[in-house]
């Protein structure tokens, strides 16, 4: 990319440009400029092959170069840059590295009146408690951020040159202003460094430190690692940023003396609530913003097997995330016995912590919810961040309209692409005040109408269960009553919750009414393993050869057994045992036995009935004698994946005939080969390709595996358990 490159401050992140565009091969010769008291940093950057050459005069350093990378401590940057004026070129491309931007800013301006054009602002998100050429690696940036911010009157044919220069360093490239970078860096970055220097240096003070050092475990050498960091360089950094950092550490003061006062008032609950937030929050950051290049999760199947024994699946994900919404809003206590443990319904769960709902647990799936009534919920501090739940967004939202405080829903990057017109349309013609992006997608930001929602008569265009729960949550809080009408059956937990809380829901045929004259009073749950994540075992079950089964406690619901009407008009052996009510819910132990399957043309009637499982039935049509034909699907397209696609892909992928329609897919039985399929992020797509391998001649891997957690964390270890020679690899 550059002739001649010259750096200027040949330390830890000066070096590892250095070393990094040696190893890329972008320059010809890379030359290091410093001071006299730089000396020996330069000489030993010489030796260590750094650099080509170190020069201690401008002139001679800059004489021929095409690219100036200016990586001196931020307090310098002035110098520099009036050093550099005498030999400012127009046919030079300019940099630096600095952790702050404004004071980069004012220094141009003031040695040059305005900001070169050719001059690009960087800043490589990345770094290490040791300083100096010797730390430096030609790996520091790989995977890392790095932050570019232009300013008004930047060459934009410049900006692109240095970040594909970095690009070419692994760096992965955002750009965003000088004033955001300097907010963001000061909250990420400059105030932690303060915490662990200022928390070192009181404890360093004590009287007792020796002991304090001597006995410090893993989590306070994690804690105070930056205190390690260049002081020099910290302290500039710091007092240039100065007016972004000083507001932080007032409002960091406030938390500090809230938490004293909470200790103080023995309020344990307040405490648990405050660090659970903090917890969810940092791993959902995690989750949602470290670089996907970092963290990948990777399933091989290997082929054949058989399943066996018994086994109970998680509770069901549906009846968790409405036991918690509906045993939060009663009068009393709610014992809650086989809630699942999974990150969609742990959001939902913390939704309700965030607007003042005591929740004790779980522990191996046993909650408490202490009720605040239907009107007790409290206005949540900060935004109600549901992952990957689409049932807690669309659920939430109808719920949250009738309140009396606002509320922001927002979700991970495949939540946020999910339609939510759906359910916002039908809550406004109810008089609700609810806005999303202009493509209809999350984040929602819902207006509290508590009082003004009113009573519709709504015909559902599509079967859709989240749609009709979230229009009966608004309409407890509507005047007059509120109707639901859909075109086939859809699956009626919310129902069947409600009148378990003795709220009163008329139901006539294919419409389910209900008002706000009710009130929600606290009973005992235990909830029946979900079907959903049972359909998964038996497909397993019913396609290897050599399989038996028992699958025990699983909910057997109406209007959630389609996955068993389809498999046993498929040839499946299954037979129901043990039939018993639970809680208001039909439990049953499933037995499975492998037997040979035959393609159908699946009945629409038992689409909307099984519609969650569908990824693993077409796996079940793949090992079927013919062809299996769906229709009436479309929903599968706005999933947490288009499922129609990404399955049709996957199956093409090892082997199998499948040709994707508009609402659904045609399969032609076969045998099934290896290959590498990609979940694309969707918890079904990859469990359904994991069962596929008990068929498969060849080994199957699956890539992005890291969403099954959001339904069925356990899967892993229980399909190994059965029988399945599966291998899970973070890479």
């Amino acid at each position: 990319m550059f002739n001649r490159l010259c750096i200027i401050g040949v330390g830890l992140i000066g070096g590892s440009i250095a070393k990094a565009v040696r190893q890329q091969n972008l320059c010809k010769s890379i030359v290091g400029y410093g001071r006299q008291q730089d000396l020996k940093n330069l000489q030993a950057a010489k030796h260590l092959a750094v650099i080509d050459e170190y020069y201690l005069n401008a002139e001679q350093a800059l004489g021929n170069a095409d690219c100036v990378v200016i990586a001196t401590p931020v307090g310098a940057i002035g110098d520099i840059f009036a050093l550099l004026k005498p030999f400012w070129s127009k046919s030079v491309v300019y940099t630096d590295v600095g952790s702050t931007k404004g004071n980069v800013v004012a220094a141009a301006k003031r040695i040059f009146a305005a900001v070169p054009d050719n001059l690009v602002l960087t800043h490589p998100i990345a770094g290490a408690e040791q300083s100096g050429v010797e730390a430096c690696t030609a790996d520091l940036f790989l995977n890392k951020r790095l932050i570019v911010t232009p300013v008004a009157n930047t060459n934009p044919e410049t900006v692109q040159k240095v970040q594909r220069f970095w690009e070419q360093l692994g760096s992965v490239v955002s750009l965003m202003s000088v004033g955001r970078h300097d907010s963001v860096l000061a909250a990420t970055s400059h105030l932690p460094h303060i915490l662990a220097f200022s928390l070192v240096n009181m404890l360093g003070h004590k009287d007792e430190h020796n002991d304090i050092f001597k006995y410090a475990a893993g989590g306070f050498r994690d804690f105070t690692r930056i205190a390690s960091s260049d002081p020099t360089m910290w302290r500039d950094i710091c007092s240039a940023n100065k007016n972004e950092i000083i507001p932080l550490i007032q409002q960091l003061k406030e938390e500090l003396d809230n938490i004293q006062q909470t200790l103080k008032n023995d309020n344990n609950q307040q405490l648990f609530e405050t660090f659970s937030y903090a917890r969810n929050a940092r791993q959902r950051f995690l989750d949602q913003f470290e670089n996907p290049m970092s963290k990948s999760l990777t399933f091989t199947i290997q082929p054949g097997g058989k399943l066996q024994g018994e086994a109970r699946v998680p509770g069901d994900k549906s009846i968790s995330h409405r036991s918690i919404m509906l045993g939060s809003l009663t009068e009393g206590v709610t014992h809650v016995k086989g809630f699942l443990e999974a990150e969609d319904a742990l959001a939902t769960l913390q939704a309700f912590r965030d607007m003042g709902v005591e929740i004790e647990g779980p522990v191996n799936g046993e909650l408490t919810i202490h009720g605040v009534g239907k009107h007790g919920l409290k206005a949540p501090k900060n935004d109600l961040y549901l992952g990957n739940s689409g049932t807690s967004m669309r659920l939430l939202s109808g719920l949250l309209a009738g309140q009396s405080f606002n509320s922001v829903l927002t979700g991970d990057t495949s939540l946020s692409g999910r339609p939510m017109k759906r359910v916002t349309e039908p809550l406004a013609a109810m008089g609700a005040n609810i806005k999303a992006t202009a493509q209809g997608t999350a984040p929602l930001h819902i207006t509290g109408t508590a009082g003004r929602l009113t009573g519709i008569d709504y015909a559902m265009p599509m079967a859709s269960a989240q749609v009709k729960s979230c229009l009966l949550l608004a309409g407890m809080y509507a005047q007059g009553v509120t109707s639901v009408t859909e075109p086939a059956p859809t699956r009626d937990h919310t129902e069947r919750m409600l009148s378990g809380f003795a709220y009163p829901v008329k139901k006539q045929g294919n419409k389910v009414s209900i008002s706000a004259e009710g009130i929600l009073k606290a009973v005992d749950i235990d909830v029946p393993g979900d079907i959903s994540s049972a359909a998964f075992f038996l497909v397993g079950a019913s396609i290897a050869p050599g399989s038996d089964l028992l699958l025990k406690h699983v909910g057997i619901n109406p209007t959630r057994t389609g996955v068993i009407d389809i498999l046993r008009l498929m040839g499946a052996n299954i037979k129901v045992l043990n039939e018993r009510i639970v809680g208001g819910e039909p439990v049953a132990d499933l037995h499975v036995l492998h037997s040979a399957l035959k393609g159908i043309d699946i009945p629409e009637a038992l689409v909307p009935l099984a519609i969650d499982e569908f990824p693993v039935l077409f796996v079940a049509a793949a090992c079927a004698e013919g062809q299996t034909r769906l229709s009436g699907a479309e929903e599968l397209r706005v999933k947490e994946s288009d499922r129609i696609q990404v399955m049709a892909e996957g199956l093409q992928v090892v082997g199998i005939k499948a040709q994707p329609t508009r609402d659904g897919m045609i399969i032609q039985g076969g045998s099934i080969g290896g290959g590498i399929v990609t979940s694309h992020g969707d918890h079904r797509i990859a469990m359904a390709f994991s069962i596929a391998g008990l068929r498969a001649a060849a080994p199957i891997t699956i890539l992005d595996c890291e969403n099954v957690n959001t339904s069925f964390p356990e899967f892993k270890d229980l399909v190994k358990q059965l029988g399945l020679d599966l291998v899970c690899e973070t890479c």
